[in-house]
């Protein structure tokens, strides 16, 4: 049976795509083709290697390297987390174990054939995200893999069309044999998707509009939200001053979409530029190369993703409108630290 694998990794980004592979790090410990004895002698190089960490942790990374090196198989489906711009990739193990010597780091690897490349989160249910943030770097995905093959296994491009395609196999009861794991990045994890998930599903795209307008008064400016339709993309307009009159004015466009906004749609709202102006494009999808290419080049340029946009709303959270904290419900915790269980 095809074995579904979480794997997260936040040292590599753009390179694990392009390269069509996998890593992971303990670039301490040297090409586990060489390690003899299973588990076990796995635990011995890393005693080796890592004298001062304690027996738990020794045996936590052991399993993590084995599952890479033995249990992985080709034909095995993987589920990465994209932490740049929080979304999933998703790809098939196409071969055994490798160990990049020449890399500079993370050196143990498998070639994987990625299918289904920037995800929004949004697609599959929070369960299911939840169970993908699991706090361990290498793990078997079992109660909601039927989600991610899915979306997989779908030969439609379209966001909503995909995450009706999860939704159709979605597990529907309450998993009551779950294992919680209450740590902070999880709990964090879940409440950025919670938001991002409201914010798409929830508002609709004239709502969207009001509540960027919302959340830039919420950062100090003034806004309004354009009433013509021959805007040329501009959908709110911001300023500094009561009036509006005073330079520098904004001009911003939204798109209610978590797909990835390419250079075309940058270039329209440039076009809608003057002298003076600064421009704006706030979406709760991600940026292609090519447009983030375009802002790096571009001063009076912002491009605010779909993560930036959640971040926005939890650092302003209680400036909002009364509106919006009904429509988005949260309340401060205290809650366990990762470095709990270092």
């Amino acid at each position: 049976m095809t074995a579904i694998w979480g794997v997260h990794n936040d040292t590599l980004t753009t390179e694990l795509v392009e390269g069509g592979f996998i890593s992971i790090g303990w670039d301490s410990v040297r090409d586990l083709r060489e390690i003899p004895g299973g588990r076990d002698g796995l635990k011995d190089e890393l005693s080796r290697v890592s004298p001062d960490a304690k027996p738990r942790a020794i045996a936590g990374w052991a399993g993590v390297l084995s599952r890479l090196r033995d249990e992985m198989q080709p034909g095995d489906v993987v589920v990465a987390p994209y932490k740049p711009d929080s979304t999933i990739n998703i790809g098939v193990i196409t071969g055994a174990y490798q160990y990049a010597a020449d890399a500079p780091t993370h050196r143990h690897r498998r070639p994987v054939q990625w299918r289904k490349v920037g995800l929004s989160r949004t697609v599959f249910t929070q369960p299911a995200l939840y169970e993908l943030g699991a706090f361990l770097t290498i793990f078997r995905i079992r109660k909601h893999a039927d989600e991610f093959f899915a979306a997989l296994n779908t030969t439609e491009e379209s966001v909503d069309v995909v995450t009706k395609v999860v939704e159709a196999v979605a597990q529907t009861e309450p998993d009551e044999d779950s294992i919680d794991e209450p740590r902070a990045s999880r709990i964090e994890r879940h409440t950025r998707d919670f938001v991002l998930e409201t914010l798409h599903k929830a508002l609709t795209h004239g709502e969207f509009e009001e509540f960027t307008a919302d959340l830039l008064r919420a950062l100090g400016y003034q806004a309004r939200v354009t009433q013509y339709s021959q805007d040329g993309g501009v959908d709110v307009i911001a300023h500094r001053d009561p009036l509006g009159v005073e330079p520098p004015q904004i001009k911003v466009q939204c798109k209610h979409l978590t797909t990835t906004v390419g250079a075309p749609e940058v270039q329209q709202l440039i076009g809608t530029q003057g002298q003076g102006e600064y421009l704006l494009f706030v979406t709760l999808g991600s940026y292609s190369r090519e447009a983030i290419s375009i802002e790096r080049q571009r001063p009076g340029l912002r491009l605010v993703s779909g993560e930036d946009v959640v971040s926005l709303v939890l650092e302003n959270y209680t400036k909002l409108a009364e509106r919006w904290r009904s429509r988005i419900p949260l309340t401060p915790v205290l809650v366990v630290a990762d470095a709990a269980d270092a």
